[in-house]
């Protein structure tokens, strides 16, 4: 059974050859990769690969969504038999195997719309930035209500409910699942070995453009999605709204410290991780609550004016391709 496979990128010179050539590796595999305007040779290197190569018309507002989505509708121009799709970022390497488990949990779950396992992080000694990271990918085991940008979609499920919504600039993939989960599909993730994901964050001011993204996603997230019964993102909306304005206070500051001990004691009692990955991952957590309310703000005021935001991105371009 053919399996398409989509990889989107821009600029990411030797990430992309590796994604690129993890991809075309696999059995029976038709891989499509959409460009988003890179200058790098990413589409010359694609190309004499053997990968199909759609280049996104860059005139119009890109987002990861809208990028996603056309490599689907291309794949399936030329393959409308494809029952699977999956999507893949190109900073992220798919791991051996983990095409033909995805398809194997698909056949005994016929409810699931979206099989997803274990992101890792490249590079996760590298930087703080780059190990929050890899703690972040590592989200519990079993049904769930989300997926992330590395996943596989049943062909069916996605295209039903309309693919991603191309207008969103983060969140994209949550957002989705929300949908197909009023569509009563299913979203799974499965102890398997899926990608490498190569942050290459280290810098300060890398994290805090990230903790804006994130910001923005959830308050366009909570204002698509957050009434009941769905209440999408209102928790993470909520702790932003009355955190973040705090950091603004100085005397407010040692409730941070208050914050960051409850985070780290409650992953501890969990078991989520050893007592430095959860130090590191408290602190980082009540700090980013600046950044974040920061976004979610900017979210609303760009609403207000009727203006959309462009993508905010944190990392730049990678070793050339070519």
């Amino acid at each position: 059974m053919p399996i398409g496979i989509v990889a989107i990128g821009r600029n990411e010179g030797e990430r992309l050859k590796s994604s690129l050539t993890a991809a075309v590796a696999v059995r029976d595999a038709i891989v499509f990769y959409v460009d988003s305007g890179s200058t790098d040779g990413s589409v010359e290197w694609a190309r004499s690969l053997g990968a199909n190569v759609v280049e996104l018309d860059m005139t119009k507002p890109f987002t990861a969504a809208r990028a996603r989505n056309e490599g689907f509708i291309a794949l399936l121009d030329k393959h409308p038999d494809i029952k699977f799709v999956q999507f893949i970022d190109g900073d992220c390497e798919l791991q051996p195997g983990w095409i033909e488990k995805a398809v194997n949990e698909f056949s005994v779950k016929p409810k699931a719309a979206v099989i997803c396992g274990r992101r890792r992080e490249r590079f996760p000694e590298a930087s703080r930035y780059n190990r929050l990271c890899d703690i972040e990918w590592n989200t519990p085991i079993g049904r769930a209500k989300a997926c992330g940008g590395d996943a596989m979609f049943r062909a069916i499920a996605f295209e039903g409910v309309g693919g991603f919504n191309p207008d969103i600039i983060a969140g994209e993939e949550p957002e989705l699942c929300v949908r197909l989960r009023q569509a009563d599909w299913e979203i799974w993730r499965v102890d398997a070995e899926m990608t490498l994901h190569d942050a290459a964050m280290t810098r300060f001011s890398q994290w805090w453009k990230r903790n804006l993204r994130a910001g923005h996603a959830f308050a366009e997230g909570f204002d698509r999605h957050g009434a009941p019964p769905e209440e999408h993102w209102k928790r993470e909306y909520q702790s932003n709204q009355k955190w973040g304005p705090l950091w603004l206070i100085p005397l407010a500051w040692p409730l941070f410290g208050v914050l960051a001990l409850k985070i780290t004691r409650d992953r501890l009692r969990r078991r989520r991780g050893p007592l430095g990955e959860s130090s590191l991952y408290g602190t980082f957590t009540a700090l980013g609550k600046l950044p974040q309310w920061l976004g979610q703000r900017k979210y609303w005021r760009n609403k207000r004016a009727g203006r959309r935001e462009k993508i905010i991105e944190y990392k730049g371009p990678a070793t050339e391709a070519a």
